[in-house]
């Protein structure tokens, strides 16, 4: 199926180099492609209906990421342990105190976004995130790992050094290829050389996921100043003075990376999403084929098992069991999009049954003895032989039908090794005896309603 259109494709290609430095004038190209890849996907007619209603929740993350590019949109997450200051440090660079900030654990409880500056023409809105060891951890981290996922630039704030959690957080948060930038938050409680030696094993910690310049200290609610005022008479009186906050290093970096390459991240990071909803669509449509054709598969089993037991003319019943092969494959090609001719599901069936031409010729050569036997037989055991006789033909059909399917997978191909390793490989993983067993219980059950539901 032609999942995605030609755009897309070519934006896939460009996406496949992560290496490649993203580079400033050709941001809006990058953003055009991606948007065009956006539209495809979301307007594919191809997609069913049932698969667009599983994926609802990521189709809509879609249209909200094609919203964001068309609307210039650019997405900074804050993210971080509990109580290091994510919102304290959200609230500073927005110069307010937009995000609830306090000291219960996990004040944070719900993502929350709002705008923050232009940056080279783009709008970069902020957002903070739950912290990632949560008490009733499991729902928030998914939480904060799914914005993160979507946005297009990441703050890790610590404030000290790294736990084992937190490099294991920064490793995953790598893995979705968004740039990551550390800040050292709280840097106000060290002295210079201590913070400086903080820095070095963070970027220790980092190295080859952050670059060095983008590990900065900052502080965004610094300790207040105490100070001493003494007055006329000669009383001290103790201030404390409110210190202004020191995210100056932060916020150039981030100013840098999203001015430099702030468009083509957004387009990158949308596209990248596409490309794994995409995959998903593609897995669910195989999935529901393959469902499809096993339904459709056990439909001409049953059918031709029943027709084969029921015909009371001998060698007859061999011509229908052809006719219905040849309607399976048939169906099976307009389950799978791919459409066969009479004549080209004749020719697969040719071919499926040539590479099994021992196994099919003793199939046959007791369906011809059975079927002799039935026209010759009354009562119990022209059913019991009727039943065997069907079951053979079920077991034939199974074959023909996996066979066939495997072709259509393909994409009516039998792939490097040739339809006789194919073949070969269905009738191995099949469970013949399984599968007789099954077909004899069906048949008889059948043959017995049939006869029961007779006049006297």
């Amino acid at each position: 199926m032609n999942m995605l259109s030609s755009s897309w494709r070519r934006l896939r290609g460009w996406i496949g180099a992560p290496a490649a430095a993203p580079v400033a004038a050709s941001g809006a190209l990058h953003g055009a492609q991606a948007a065009d890849s956006l539209r495809a996907l979301l307007d594919d007619p191809h997609i069913p209906p049932v698969v667009r209603a599983t994926l609802a929740e990521d189709f809509g993350r879609l249209e909200a990421m094609l919203a964001k590019l068309e609307r210039d949109e650019l997405h900074l997450a804050v993210f971080g342990r509990v109580s290091v200051g994510k919102s304290a440090l959200a609230n500073a660079l927005l110069g307010e105190p937009a995000f609830e900030v306090g000291v219960l654990h996990g004040t944070t409880r719900e993502a929350g976004q709002r705008p923050w500056r232009d940056v080279a023409g783009s709008g970069v809105h902020l957002i903070d995130t739950p912290g990632i060891d949560e008490l009733d951890g499991e729902a928030r981290e998914h939480l904060a790992f799914e914005v993160a996922g979507l946005v297009d630039l990441v703050v890790f704030v610590v404030d000290g050094d790294m736990t084992q959690r937190e490099r294991e957080a920064v490793q995953l948060l790598a893995a979705t290829r968004r740039p990551l930038l550390l800040a050292l938050n709280k840097a106000d409680r060290y002295t210079e050389a201590e913070r400086e030696n903080v820095l070095v094993r963070l970027r220790e910690h980092v190295a080859g996921l952050v670059r060095a310049e983008d590990v900065v200290a900052v502080s965004a609610r610094p300790a207040a100043l105490r100070t001493v005022h003494v007055d006329a008479d000669g009383g001290e009186h103790e201030q404390w003075l409110a210190q202004p906050p020191d995210i100056d290093a932060l916020r150039g970096r981030l100013v840098a990376v999203l001015a430099r390459e702030g468009k083509t991240l957004a387009a990158l990071n949308a596209s990248l999403f596409a490309g794994r909803l995409s995959d998903a669509v593609s897995g669910r449509i195989a999935a529901s084929r393959r469902e499809l054709g096993g339904k459709v598969i056990r439909q001409y089993c049953l059918a031709k098992s029943v027709a084969v037991a029921l015909n009371p003319i001998p060698v007859a019943d061999l011509l229908a069991a052809g006719a219905l092969d040849a309607a399976l494959v048939m169906h099976l090609g307009r389950v799978y999009g791919l459409p066969l001719t009479r004549s080209e599901a004749g020719g697969l069936i040719t071919t499926i049954c040539a590479q099994l031409v021992a196994l099919m010729g003793a199939i046959w050569g007791i369906h011809l003895a059975a079927s002799a036997l039935k026209g010759l037989s009354a009562g119990m055991s022209t059913v019991l032989t009727a039943a065997a006789q069907g079951a053979l033909a079920w077991y034939a059909t199974e074959l023909v039908g996996r066979a066939a399917e495997r072709y259509l997978i393909a994409g009516k191909s039998w792939g490097e090794h040739g339809p006789k390793r194919v073949v070969a490989e269905i009738v191995e993983s099949l469970d013949r005896d399984s599968i007789l067993r099954e077909a004899r219980s069906e048949i008889l059950a059948r043959l017995r309603r049939g006869d029961a539901d007779r006049p006297a």
